[in-house]
C-alpha cells in the first residue's frame, strides 16, 4: 500500500500519528489548567514581597 512494504516504515508512520494524537489529547485536557489560580497567585505575591524586603535591606 502506497509504495512502502516494509514494516517499520508503517510502525514508524503509525507511531508518528498516535504520539501527534496524544499530544492534542494532552494539549485539550490542560488547556487552561493551572492558569491564575489563587493559590498560585498568593504563593507569588508573598515571594515578591520576600524578594523586595531582601534588595531592600542590601
Amino acid at each position: 500500500m502506497f509504495g512502502i512494504s516494509d514494516v517499520g516504515i508503517w510502525l514508524a508512520y503509525l507511531l508518528c500519528i498516535i504520539s501527534a494524537l496524544l499530544c492534542l489529547v494532552y494539549g485539550i485536557i490542560n488547556w487552561n489548567k493551572g492558569e491564575n489560580d489563587e493559590a498560585e497567585l498568593a504563593k507569588e505575591a508573598k515571594w515578591e514581597k520576600e524578594e523586595l524586603e531582601i534588595e531592600e535591606s542590601i
